[in-house]
């Protein structure tokens, strides 16, 4: 099986672990150990906080020892977290359990894509990327059945055998991921700081407005749920319809739609499509508590949920061309830990900022919502082109074609990057290469 199988096959088999516990954690919590709703946003607040600072320094770990061997060592400790929840009895363990978690989960996540970016050529990677979303979705949705099977039968013994499943599943993924070719440490460079990232200003600005418009997240799985119960005619069964039309619409097109992205020029252009899509999504959402119709308003939902997955996708797209393409090898560990800290930020900020601004605001609430969106993706190209002159050397876009007609394969399959591209280092030699990821 070649090194890109496997990554993807690590992905899903951890993605079906993911979903169940995803589906059924909360209720496990709050039904079964005891703990109120506010402890467990308490302690899952805390945990991702903490976990987006960790995903940088363990994205920098895997620089420095290795992408493989750490995105082992991460997985199996995200499997041992899991199984800790087991054993969770009061509020303190389950804040400890969660930062625990939280912080294997982000490093695990900056592992994988430095991993990633060893093993897959610069021209490549965004359309792999979105295969893996591909098979995270298909591997969600199927771990969300099982869990949705243990939410039916309500046993604490069914709880605890979905957090059994998804400790596995980690476990599996990890032995799965151990047997990819290995890509070599990056080298050390005398006088560069040990973390480049956090001084790297533009980048930082890009994961900020990629965290803005990550906030979609909490939408169907809070925001929508609430919205249609509580101001809409809608039936309250019809966010389930919603969920499936976004996993399928991901699951299906999400790779087709990677593939209109070929450098950073498009990718911002991808970005600022996003922006403007989510915002209309959210206007139509709005428009959806005008309808005393139960079914005007459910084809409202639909049009806005269509619009939303599209803008999703184009997000997504986008988001990872940028993410791999400003990143210099040797340091993809560190740099897509901050890139991918806007999950985590999302997951922390989002249920609590988009329930008060939608919620309490209304339909007011969707249209800055909306806007917050379509300013963050126009915002999006220019600072790629602050990002691109920061970077001496070559344009992105040249050194995007001169990796990949200069890149050598050694027989294991690792793509080798060459240092005066992506390292942002102006040399003259074109022979002298560093290691990458």
């Amino acid at each position: 099986m070649e090194s890109t199988k496997r990554l993807a096959l690590a992905q899903l088999i951890s993605s079906v672990g993911d979903g169940a516990y995803y589906v059924s954690s909360a209720l496990y919590f709050t039904l079964i150990v005891g703990l109120s709703p506010a402890q467990v946003g308490l302690g899952l607040t805390v945990g991702w906080a903490i976990g987006s600072v960790a995903g940088v320094a363990l994205g920098h770990l895997a620089d420095r020892r290795g992408p493989r061997g750490t995105a082992v060592l991460l997985g199996l400790g995200t499997a041992a977290s899991v199984t800790a929840f087991l054993f969770v009895g009061s509020a303190v363990a389950f804040v400890l359990a969660a930062c625990v978690y939280a912080c294997f989960q982000c490093g695990l996540g900056a592992a994988r894509q430095a991993l990633l970016a060893g093993l897959v050529d610069p021209a490549g990677r965004t359309t792999f990327r979105a295969r893996l979303q591909a098979m995270s979705n298909a591997g969600i949705a199927t771990g969300a059945a099982l869990g949705g099977i243990a939410l039916a039968i309500g046993t604490r013994e069914a709880f605890l055998t979905v957090f059994v499943i998804d400790a596995l599943s980690f476990v599996a993924a990890a032995l799965i991921l151990r047997e990819v070719p290995s890509v070599a440490p990056a080298p050390v460079r005398t006088g560069e700081p040990s973390v480049a990232v956090l001084r790297d200003r533009p980048y930082a600005l890009l994961a900020l407005l990629n965290m803005i418009m990550l906030l979609y997240m909490p939408l169907f799985s809070l925001v929508l749920p609430l919205w249609i119960s509580t101001r809409t005619a809608a039936p309250s069964w019809l966010v389930s319809a919603m969920l499936v039309l976004n996993t399928a619409s991901v699951v299906v097109f999400q790779v087709r739609v990677a593939r209109g992205v070929t450098g950073l020029r498009s990718a911002s252009r991808y970005a600022r499509y996003a922006g403007a899509l989510l915002f209309v999504s959210c206007l139509v959402f709005s428009f959806s508590a005008m309808s005393g119709s139960a079914w005007t308003a459910a084809l409202v939902l639909l049009a806005g949920a269509a619009l939303q997955v599209v803008g999703e996708m184009a997000q997504a797209a986008g988001s990872w061309e940028i993410g791999f393409g400003l990143a210099p090898e040797g340091r993809q560990g560190q740099y897509q830990g901050l890139f991918g800290a806007g999950t985590a930020i999302a997951r922390m900020l989002g249920p609590v900022l988009l329930t008060s601004l939608i919620l309490v605001g209304g339909a007011l609430g969707w249209v800055v919502l909306g806007g917050l969106f379509l300013l963050a993706g126009a915002l999006i190209g220019p600072v790629v082109r602050w990002a691109e002159r920061t970077r001496p050397g070559q344009s992105s876009s040249d050194c995007r074609k001169w990796e990949a007609r200069s890149s050598t394969a050694a027989s294991s399959g690792v793509y080798q990057a060459k240092a005066s591209c992506s390292s942002g280092l102006s040399t003259t030699s074109p022979g002298s290469s560093s290691a990458s990821a």
